[in-house]
């Protein structure tokens, strides 16, 4: 398979690399299927190990994207609509105001309160309905698409939130994330192909990748089947807790370097 690989990767791209990041996508859309969240962030944490610099976040991008859809459609009975229907609006306009404003934001600050809200919205008292509501969803779906294009941390957020709306239930929780994350991820593939980055020397890869991560959504999706609500409630919490730390973690480093 690595040879069969090689003629359709980037020029001096290891075949036996390629294959490894294959075997990774499945394994953590399994994650992510099962658990809610952290997949991503681990496939992106690999993906900057192995790959040019330049490559990472548009290649992780169309992953995610992939990803994130073949998750919707696998439970797109359990989609919470009207939450969709109001996130979508706010996508677009998040992702209008990065375009227009193209700012230098202070990357620790923001990956510091993206961190602190994680947490308040796992651990802290439950948020008035109101927020939850229209008008909140709306509001949470611009600053999060607006920030995304900027700093790229935001899904653990967003997870916590419909966390909290859809009341911990977690096949809701875990289909209206895929579908609320495959919305804010595709203004991504437009911004940096607008930017010049050449998309067709990966998407074989990309493809590939892809295909893997449906067979790894599908597998992580019969152990989510298997959990109650409440153990997934206290999972999901552990693993955006894991992921607020990082982002804790990260924002100090860039203050202290």
């Amino acid at each position: 398979m690595p040879s069969m690989l090689a003629q359709w990767l980037p020029e001096h791209f290891p075949p036996l690399l390629a294959l490894a990041l294959i075997l990774c996508s499945a394994f953590t859309s399994m994650i992510t299927a099962a658990l809610g969240a952290g997949g991503g962030v681990m496939m992106l944490a690999i993906m900057a190990l192995s790959m040019p610099t330049a490559a990472i976040i548009p290649v992780h991008g169309l992953v995610q994207l992939g990803s994130n859809a073949n998750r919707a459609l696998m439970t797109w009975r359990h989609i919470n609509l009207r939450v969709i229907a109001w996130f979508l609006p706010g996508v677009l306009i998040g992702a209008w105001l990065a375009s227009r404003l193209l700012v230098n934001l202070p990357l620790a600050s923001i990956q510091l309160s993206i961190a602190l809200f994680i947490l308040l919205l796992c651990w802290g008292p439950t948020i008035p309905k109101v927020a939850t509501g229209r008008a909140g969803t709306l509001l949470a779906s611009t600053v999060t698409s607006f920030l995304s294009l900027f700093v790229g941390a935001t899904g653990p957020l967003v997870a916590a939130f419909i966390k909290q709306q859809q009341q911990s239930k977690r096949l809701q929780t875990v289909a209206t994330f895929a579908a609320a994350m495959t919305l804010q991820h595709a203004p991504k593939a437009f911004a940096f192909g607008a930017a010049g980055f050449v998309f067709h020397d990966w998407l074989p890869l990309v493809a590939c990748m892809i295909a893997a991560g449906a067979v790894g959504t599908w597998a992580g999706l019969r152990v989510l089947v298997r959990l109650g609500d409440r153990n997934f409630s206290l999972l999901f919490n552990l693993v955006l807790t894991l992921l607020a730390v990082r982002l804790a973690w990260q924002a100090i480093g860039n203050w202290t370097a």
